[in-house]
């Protein structure tokens, strides 16, 4: 068992290179402990469970739908998400910080900076590269993805405000934000506004952290970037 002070960490299951990075990055932070490696995706819930890590570190890639993160920030909301993904674009880490997720990470990013971020989201701040590439990341299929509207759309829901305010706000008019709203719940994998306004994941923090390099910090990249075999849902 780990001391009380350390942080617990669960790592999905990835490919060779990237799992091993992540392994020893892990194991060099004396205040870092890995409660379990290697997880396949089926079984991160069972693991979750059994484990109750301060954090896990997943695979966006294996996800077959989006709404399974908010799902797992809802069963476990003691256990922060750290996304991981290919070099993911600035619009796909703030969908994937709405849809629960603490932070979200390119294979690319610096080893300290994924240290920082599993910190920052261990504390329960969201943290998101200040600078997420906008070309050459595998995006997150359409169909899953909020549009601009929806996304300005979501916040308001969130507040409570009614169709008709929210119509004022973005002058627009009450059926469309009925269209984007629904939508919304099915992108989100909600029933009803009520579940949406009252999600069963704790309120973050209003602090937002970002993972940037330290001033004369020696740029060392978690793994050379290199092709990852995705999951049939994303071929």
């Amino acid at each position: 068992m780990p001391p009380p002070s350390q942080i617990t960490v669960v790592l999905a299951r990835f490919d060779d290179l990237l799992a091993r990075g992540l392994q020893e990055l892990i194991e060099g932070d004396s205040s870092l402990a890995i409660a379990a490696r290697d997880v396949e995706h089926r079984r991160i819930p069972v693991v979750l469970r059994a484990h109750r890590p301060d954090v896990a570190i997943l695979d966006v890639g294996a996800f077959a739908k989006l709404a399974e993160i908010r799902e797992l920030s809802g069963q476990y909301p003691a256990t922060r998400l750290v996304m991981l993904g290919d070099d993911p674009s600035m619009a796909e880490c703030a969908q994937l910080l709405a849809f629960g997720a603490s932070a979200c990470l390119g294979r690319s990013t610096q080893s300290r900076d994924v240290l920082n971020a599993v910190h920052l989201a261990s504390r329960g701040l969201q943290v998101m590269p200040r600078a997420a590439s906008d070309t050459g990341a595998t995006p997150i299929p359409q169909g899953r993805l909020l549009t601009r509207r929806e996304a300005e759309v979501l916040p308001l829901l969130q507040q409570g405000r009614s169709n008709a305010q929210i119509a004022v706000t973005l002058h627009v008019s009450v059926e469309t934000v009925r269209t984007h709203a629904r939508n919304i719940y099915r992108k989100l994998g909600v029933s009803s506004r009520r579940e949406l306004v009252a999600p069963p994941t704790p309120e973050p923090t209003q602090e937002t952290g970002s993972v940037t390099p330290s001033p004369g910090h020696r740029a060392t990249t978690l793994l050379p970037r290199t092709r990852r075999r995705r999951g049939a849902a994303h071929r």
